[in-house]
């Protein structure tokens, strides 16, 4: 596996399949340089997903212009209750891509229990991709997840998967103990997006940028990812060529006499920010007692909101934050919980303490949340898939 892998997320032309006719002519250039381009740097792994709208089609017109004898291919099938489904849904993936064999099959989104129970059980989606296996049209199986950390290291420890899509980067490192567990498991670790869900790092605040420098903020938190040996490949969403330029720029970093130092010292940088603007009993207390989402009146999702309050006054990170506040409520399983947007409406000062009792900030989180509800609520969107 490369270290970079090219993700397929970004330069679909539409988040639905469309007629093969509507697929715009200038689009299907741009992607067709980005995956030569992308070959010719390295990244020989390609990464998509049956519901990423027209990803897969268009993949698969520009992999039968430019061929790559190294290249690995991944797509990604959900998890259905109904075994036909999910074999049908494998199948049309096999059609959009016009391939033979695909070389990493993941189950796309073991985010709750009854994924995993759906996929492993006898006679699941597990069964179904055995049996193409057998027939040689598949390689490797792995999972992709946005789910709690125990779920995913419990996922890991079935013993059924090669390798895992997840999150990991600077910004949030609580899937650690999962790493852990592939790493001991002898399991490959996809890293899910570092760019965009690692912080919008393709538009970093201002602040962000002059706490990383010298080197862009993306470019650190590559290189902080792969300082991680349990990881082998993060993915680069590249929407055109011109997207790769700053990643490739920071692997050949990588073996640099200075570079391990340099990472040390941005972090440091980055952490001493965090403490300046948010007070070391904050920083190193704020996550204690506090309820789950799904325990909260109004299932506001306290831990994700006072994350995103950390990012803006840390590190400027606004921009992200309104986006991840939008989503909350819209996201189901791949993003649960609800934002601040219901707080001194439906749900009470009095009714969140009830909650927060567990939590050394009881009295200061419902204000928090208040300044979070006014600087970032009022928008919402609609989640993309894989989120």
């Amino acid at each position: 596996m490369p270290v970079l892998s090219l993700g397929g997320m970004r330069f679909q032309q539409s988040w639905k399949d469309l007629d093969p006719k509507e697929i715009n002519k200038q689009k299907q250039i741009i992607l067709q340089k980005t995956i030569t381009q992308a070959a010719q740097n390295g990244l020989h792994h390609i990464e998509t997903a049956r519901h990423y709208g027209t990803s897969e089609l268009q993949l698969g017109w520009a992999m039968n212009e430019f061929h790559d004898p190294k290249r690995i291919l991944q797509t990604k099938v959900p998890p259905n209750n109904d075994p036909s489904i999910f074999e049908d849904e494998l199948q049309l993936s096999f059609s959009k891509l016009g391939c033979k064999k695909i070389d990493l099959l993941a189950i796309h989104g073991i985010n709750l229990p009854e994924h995993l129970e759906m996929t492993i059980r006898p006679n699941g989606c597990l069964q179904v991709v055995r049996r193409w296996q057998e027939l040689g049209l598949i390689d490797h199986i792995g999972f992709s997840t946005h789910g709690h950390v125990d779920l995913i290291v419990r996922t890991i420890e079935t013993g059924f998967f090669d390798y895992v899509n997840l999150h990991w980067y600077f910004i949030r490192q609580e899937n650690q103990p999962a790493l852990d567990a592939a790493n001991a498991n002898d399991m490959g670790v996809f890293i899910i997006s570092p760019t965009d869900k690692g912080g919008h790092l393709h538009t970093p605040s201002s602040k962000l940028l002059e706490l990383c420098s010298p080197l862009h903020p993306i470019a650190f938190n590559d290189l902080f990812c792969l300082r991680n040996k349990s990881i082998h490949t993060l993915s680069v969403g590249a929407s055109r060529p011109e997207d790769l330029e700053i990643h490739l720029n920071a692997i050949s970093l990588i073996d640099s006499d200075n570079t391990s130092e340099l990472i040390k010292k941005i972090e440091k940088q980055l952490i001493n920010a965090t403490y300046s603007s948010l007070g070391k009993s904050w920083v190193t207390t704020w996550h204690i007692g506090l309820p789950s989402w799904n325990n909260t009146p109004g299932e506001i999702n306290i831990p994700i909101l006072l994350w995103l309050y950390n990012l803006i006054e840390a590190w400027g990170m606004e921009g992200f934050a309104k986006d991840r506040y939008g989503l909350l409520g819209r996201g189901g399983h791949w993003f649960p919980g609800l934002n601040a947007d219901s707080f001194d409406c439906e749900v009470s000062e009095e009714d969140l303490k009830k909650v927060l009792i567990n939590s050394p900030w009881s009295s200061e989180i419902p204000d928090i949340l208040r300044k979070l509800k006014n600087q970032l609520g009022g928008e919402r969107r609609d989640r993309l898939w894989g989120i």
